[in-house]
């Protein structure tokens, strides 16, 4: 059956609307029945192409979007699920892959999910087992034919119809959050996404930043921008990093202030905005608009698309009312102000590198693997036999609890035996990133500062680009494809399954292939 979202959004003559709607708590409130009712509106109105279901957003509970999206496919529009890494492992994650797929429901955004906040009897343990890299790889290989092991060979699944796309957010503020989102785009698109939509912001010059960036890459997927209907209320919580990765400057804000003392509280002036929007994004060139609002009507949604269409014929006009910028705000290209959007040069970031914290640490780590770890060095070749004559021996375990110590002193060691330190500028992202992103950061930061930590611990990506920088060596978080940690190598010694050929680290470099037997983890 043929896919009207995907077949819309690979069209370049039309410009593909997606509606963002909430879940929301419970199993048959208000909520729930407000979506269907919305959704069916959506269909009889035709300017939608999909309704797009939020994954229990804010980190609270909600109802899975997989079951609405089954209803709302039934309705005759296309559903667009968050699928979201959170609150699942890879076993979990597969199998509601193979639910959706069996439901006919093809369409997914693939995220990392915000941090888990609030449940019953108290705040749940997130997962974060596999990142949006790993899960955009693994719906790859579900639509080749998911091939997989058994007792006596392999067999092979039936090709799935996903069509799965993923975030970016080209409006962070520093050079270091920036190219870390913009590295990992890259990752999520080598892994497989289809679509990729922005996050949320309001500054022209971003929006025209990422399709440029998309442009110079030969990142040939189509771009969607997000468009929020934004109160003051959402938006002075995003002020605040409340709704993490969304951007409202002070200037915004205050006119959004100004707004909600008018008779209709601003109403009005929010849907204007959104519309202009609308025909910004149109007029720059991309794919679609991904339309979203708390308490938003279908109404209200097919009124902004008729205006953004009206507005779109002189969208040069409106770029001045979108420079949103932040005082000394990173941009990647250089500003055209004759435009007052980008010029094709990017900027220069040959610039000394920002605040390297724990220098001295990553100094002595970076020489420690040089002349230890690094194939073809005598230091190498001298751990290598000690890990041959260590193994399955009395001294296997004495052994690991020094690494262990040694590691948890310096570097705050999970212990979790497939080590990504050497992929993080030796900052382990198993104990010092909430989410365990082993490619690149997620799009929660503010200002350097954790989403889960903030104006209490930087982002460790953001700690990872400076140091690498000063080293010339930032281009590493762009190129390296870091695999999912291997938990059967959980509690072991890392330095023993390195040179032993065990970990991913030593598959990707081909080392101990000699000592690995069929059918162990490496």
């Amino acid at each position: 059956m043929e896919n009207v979202y995907e077949k819309s959004l690979k069209d370049p003559a039309v410009m593909t609307v997606t509606w963002e709607l909430v879940p929301g708590r419970g199993a048959r409130e208000k909520a729930q029945e407000t979506v269907i009712l919305e959704a069916e509106k959506a269909v009889r109105g035709g300017k939608i192409s999909a309704i797009s279901l939020t994954d229990s957003p804010g980190g609270f509970p909600a109802l899975m979007a997989d079951c609405l999206a089954k209803e709302i496919k039934a309705l005759g529009i296309e559903p667009l699920v968050h699928f979201t890494c959170k609150d699942k492992n890879r076993c979990q994650i597969e199998s509601q892959l193979y639910a959706l797929e069996r439901a006919g429901v093809r369409n997914l955004l693939v995220m990392s999910g915000d941090y888990p906040v609030s449940g019953f009897l108290g705040r749940p343990r997130p997962v974060f087992d596999l990142d949006p890299t790993h899960v955009l790889a693994l719906i790859q290989d579900l639509n080749n034919g998911l091939e997989y092991p058994l007792p006596k060979g392999s067999g092979t699944l039936q090709p799935s119809h996903f069509f799965a796309g993923a975030a970016v957010s080209p409006f962070k503020e520093t050079e270091a959050e920036l190219l870390g989102q913009y590295y990992k785009l890259g990752k999520k698109i080598t892994a497989g996404a289809s679509f990729i939509v922005t996050q949320l912001g309001y500054d022209v010059r971003k929006f025209h930043e990422i399709l440029k960036y998309m442009e110079m890459k030969g990142f040939d997927v189509p771009l969607v921008g997000n468009i929020f209907i934004l109160t003051y209320g959402a938006a002075r919580a995003m002020k605040k990093n409340r709704i993490p990765g969304c951007v409202v400057t002070d200037e915004l804000l205050a006119e959004l202030d100004r707004e909600r003392g008018l008779p209709d509280k601003g109403l009005e002036a929010r849907l204007l905005r959104a519309a202009k929007m609308y025909a910004l994004l149109k007029g720059l060139g991309f794919s679609g608009a991904h339309i979203g609002g708390p308490l938003v009507t279908c109404e209200q949604v097919e009124s902004v698309i008729e205006k953004g269409e009206e507005l779109s014929a002189s969208w040069q006009a409106l770029i001045a009312e979108f420079q949103y910028s932040r005082p000394g705000g990173f941009y990647y290209f250089q500003k055209d102000p004759d435009s007052g959007l980008n010029k094709e040069i990017p900027v220069d970031v040959d610039s000394p590198a920002p605040d390297v914290s724990g220098k001295g640490l990553y100094r002595f780590s970076v020489f420690c693997h040089n002349r230890f770890f690094e194939p073809g060095t005598k230091g190498f070749a001298f751990m290598h036999r000690i890990a041959l004559t260590v193994k399955d021996s009395r001294l296997e375990k004495p052994l690991h609890k020094l690494e262990y110590l040694l590691k948890t002193l310096l570097y705050g060691c999970r212990d979790c035996g497939d080590c990504a330190l050497v992929d993080t500028a030796f900052l382990c992202p198993m104990s010092q990133c909430p989410k365990q992103q082993r490619n690149g950061p997620c799009g929660g930061s503010h200002q350097g500062w954790c989403e889960v930590y903030p104006d209490r611990r930087k982002c460790i990506y953001v700690k990872a680009y400076a140091r690498l920088k000063a080293d010339r060596q930032e281009s590493r978080l762009e190129t390296l494809q870091v695999p999912p940690c291997n938990w059967d190598l959980d509690s072991s010694s890392a330095w023993l399954n390195y040179f032993l050929g065990k970990d991913h680290t030593s598959r990707r470099l081909g080392i101990g292939k000699e000592n690995v037997k069929p059918g162990n983890p490496g």
